[in-house]
């Protein structure tokens, strides 16, 4: 996630080098033509620039609007996980006995779901696993595709061990069982955003527009200076270039880059947070950010 007041931009120009490459050459061979040879006859009214370029406003607005919904669903979903995870310790350790036996139960879920976090996150980000989740996995002697539900497994059958060796009120056994269907709805949820792609023609529609603005653009501004014809054909692109970047980082917000969701930091503290709740010491040292965003 990039920080509020270190955000880079050299990384948002390399994101799109190429597109504002692109533009200028394009740039100085729409201008050339409309000022040397048959085209240069042509003059496209004013008018239709506008329209096109209205219409591409009316199409970013829209692809802007989506993209930023997904990114703050995503943040919303992760703000629910940070939530039921502590709401999941707090239960196991006020359910089960105030015995030895019982704190060791607790234990073993607030770690359980700090690796879970570790999980989801690297499983979302299709990223090689943290040594965390692989010791986790070797110590439990299992293995699957997908991690996260395998560790959400583990807290059931955990429970239902549990529920049977102190005899656990059954409503209490409902309410636990009820924050891990959360969890598992959180997880299901991030893996609905991760895995539906925005639509591939929007981008192709909104670029082909684009270009076609660059195009008429220079035969409908007055010939009085070249450079302010070319100029004005760089920035005006230019803008609407930044504008689909921008939504476009926004839309897929696991892609294990600057702008994703915290995820990284998010199971640091929450690991730490649920380690606290059944009096075990912090297992990450979480220190100021030195760039311009946090994972």
């Amino acid at each position: 996630m990039l920080i509020k007041k270190r955000i880079s931009i050299l990384y948002f120009l390399r994101t799109v080098k190429w597109d504002i490459l692109a533009i200028v050459l394009y740039a100085f061979i729409a201008g050339t033509f409309d000022h040397y040879g048959i085209l240069s006859q042509v003059s496209i009214p004013l008018a239709l620039t506008s329209f096109v370029g209205t219409i591409l406003s009316l199409l970013l607005a829209f692809r802007t609007s989506q993209s930023y919904e997904r990114w703050w669903e995503a943040r919303l979903v992760w703000g629910a996980i940070v939530n039921d995870s502590r709401t999941l310790v707090r239960q196991v350790k006020l359910f089960m006995p105030r015995t030895a036996e019982g704190l060791v139960v607790a234990k073993d879920f607030a770690r359980r779901q700090g690796v879970w976090c570790f999980a989801l996150a690297e499983s979302l980000r299709k990223c090689d696993h943290s040594t965390k989740v692989r010791d986790y996995f070797t110590q439990a002697g299992t293995d699957s595709g997908n991690k996260p539900n395998m560790i959400i497994n583990h807290h059931a059958d955990a429970l239902a061990a549990a529920a049977e060796q102190f005899t656990l009120d059954p409503n209490k056994q409902v309410q636990i069982d009820a924050t891990l269907a959360r969890l598992c709805d959180s997880m299901g949820k991030c893996e609905r955003i991760k895995n539906t792609v925005f639509p591939r023609a929007y981008s192709v529609l909104i670029h082909f527009l684009i270009y076609v603005l660059m195009t008429i653009l220079p035969f409908g501004l007055e010939d009085q200076s070249k450079l302010v014809e070319i100029s004005l054909t760089i920035v005006i692109p230019t803008l609407f270039i930044f504008i689909e970047q921008t939504a476009i980082l926004m839309q897929d917000p696991f892609e294990n880059r600057p702008t994703d969701t915290p995820m990284t930091h998010l199971s640091k503290t929450i690991e730490n947070t649920l380690l606290e709740i059944v009096n075990e010491p912090p297992a990450n040292k979480i220190e100021p950010p030195v760039s311009y965003y946090i994972m």
